[in-house]
């Protein structure tokens, strides 16, 4: 009976965002990346082409890649057009589009995540999203609310647009903007939810310990470099002030004028097909993670049977922090 309520009112809370415009098309808000992002680690490994509109990250023997907006955002649309590295074994690799607090915060993570998972010769590549609300880094892979999915294209092949929304109430993942989650703040989750400023970054790294059969196919450096390109980068949001955190939009133009707000009913019906059939693991279904299943569950009553295609995941251990 609890349950039967709890899903009912979250589905309450669902059908209200029919109300809102939406729509993740034309946005032409591209950020150069020369201008409004900095190198992390792997200088050596990061190039700007094309007068700064695609930056290509590699990972080889010596190390990885990762870059960073030049602000911090309160709330906003992150987006980012990316093409994976095509290699004959991506087995271990892992490209990374986040949102992160990690380097204010070290104590307590707000994290929202695409992570590219590369595979073995003739094996898809592998898109897990994570979000984590105030998390303690070493408890992340044990707290985290970790979704995968295979694709209807090779994500290889050429570049594809991945967005995250993230909102006072709720986050959205895109991808070629087709919703593909919705993560809803509520009451029961209580203060698991992003509230803090965080940065936007690109990363590639070597993720051999878990990324791959739960770290049982380790990334081989015959194939190296792997490359991966991402351009159309897109920062929409409120900046905040990096010494007091406190955002300082300008009314005179708020960056949710130019950012989908909620979910149409097209979408809503799109992502409910894109997470039946592709789907293939979420931690909804993870009883051993998850012996009482978490409350921000079962969004929408009829994804309460695992996904038709549904794989355990076994993980291993964290990424290895550069």
């Amino acid at each position: 009976m609890a349950k039967s309520l709890f899903i009912c009112s979250i589905l309450l809370l669902l059908n209200s965002f029919l109300s809102f415009r939406s729509s993740a098309t034309n946005l032409a808000y591209s950020t150069p990346f020369d201008r409004w992002f900095f190198k992390v680690f792997g200088d050596e490994n990061i190039k700007s082409v094309h007068n700064g509109t695609v930056a290509k990250i590699s990972l080889d023997q010596k190390t990885g890649s990762e870059f960073v907006s030049s602000d911090i955002f309160l709330h906003g649309y992150f987006s980012a057009s990316i093409k994976l590295p095509r290699n004959q074994d991506t087995a271990g690799v892992v490209v990374a589009f986040f949102t992160m607090n990690q380097d204010i915060y070290s104590r307590n993570q707000d994290e929202a995540t695409f992570e590219f998972l590369g595979n073995v010769k003739g094996k898809e590549w592998v898109v897990q999203t994570n979000i984590h609300g105030n998390t303690t880094i070493r408890n992340s892979t044990s707290k985290g609310r970790e979704e995968r999915y295979t694709l209807w294209f090779d994500p290889s092949a050429d570049f594809h647009k991945y967005s995250i929304l993230w909102t006072e109430n709720h986050i959205i993942f895109y991808v070629d903007d087709v919703p593909i989650r919705l993560f809803m703040r509520t009451k029961a989750i209580g203060n698991y939810f992003i509230t803090s400023p965080m940065y936007v970054y690109g990363s590639i790294r070597d993720g051999s310990d878990w990324a791959t059969d739960g770290g049982k196919q380790k990334v081989d450096y015959k194939y190296a470099p792997f490359t991966a390109a991402f351009s159309e980068l897109i920062l929409l949001g409120c900046p905040a002030d990096p010494i007091d955190l406190k955002p300082y939009c300008i009314d005179e133009d708020p960056w949710e004028k130019k950012v989908p707000t909620g979910l149409t009913r097209k979408e809503i019906t799109q992502m409910r097909r894109f997470r039946h059939k592709f789907m293939t693991y979420s931690y909804c279904f993870d009883k051993e993670r998850y012996p009482v299943t978490p409350p921000e569950c079962f969004v929408d009553g009829r994804e309460m049977e695992p996904p038709q295609n549904f794989d355990p995941v076994v993980f291993g251990g964290d990424p290895v922090e550069k």
